[in-house]
């Protein structure tokens, strides 16, 4: 009965190995189809895995007219709890689609560990003299450049520059120039 039940074990697992192979040439066969996925597929430390789950979740970008529309639908817009007098504190809305946001952080700390661009305004984010950032705040914030830069490659099928990312931080835009 044992090796009866192993067998039945070992042919369950190669049929779901099998449909993984399956789902896996359909998810490439998908991606080749949508506009500027190469160029995403290019920027270090995001896979095709990320840009599925993007795109699976945020659909065709030309619904979109501006980057915010998706960082809303993610619920990684910004909102500070006030009432009268009392000013809270600003955290993000969490209003939105959940695997979105949970699969962009999980995007952003690679990013932040492997890319050195992500790394760089990691570090500005965190250690800035005016409004320093806490760590997790950082990685927010690194979750909606992701997402800008994901929605201008897809609807202008750019590439991925990460002298162009840094141009927004004054003292980082200044480096390359000066070396």
């Amino acid at each position: 009965m044992a090796k009866l039940e192993l067998r039945t074990l070992i042919e369950k697992y190669e049929l779901v190995k099998q449909r993984f192979e399956e789902l896996e040439s359909t998810i490439d066969n998908l991606l080749e189809q949508i506009p500027g996925v190469q160029q995403m597929l290019a920027i270090t430390g995001i896979g095709k895995d990320t840009v599925a789950g993007f795109f699976s979740e945020v659909g065709d970008l030309s619904y979109y007219s501006h980057p915010k529309q998706i960082i809303k639908l993610a619920g990684l817009s910004l909102r500070e709890n006030t009432s009268g007098n009392h000013k809270g504190q600003t955290r993000i809305t969490k209003r939105g689609r959940k695997t979105l946001r949970a699969l962009l952080f999980r995007v952003a700390m690679p990013l932040v560990a492997k890319n050195s661009a992500f790394r760089a305004l990691h570090h500005y984010f965190t250690t800035r003299s005016d409004n320093p950032l806490k760590k997790m705040q950082s990685l927010i914030a690194i979750c909606n450049k992701l997402i800008r830069i994901l929605f201008t490659i897809g609807t202008k099928q750019c590439d991925f520059s990460e002298e162009r990312m840094l141009q927004d931080i004054p003292h980082l835009a200044e480096l390359p120039k000066a070396a």
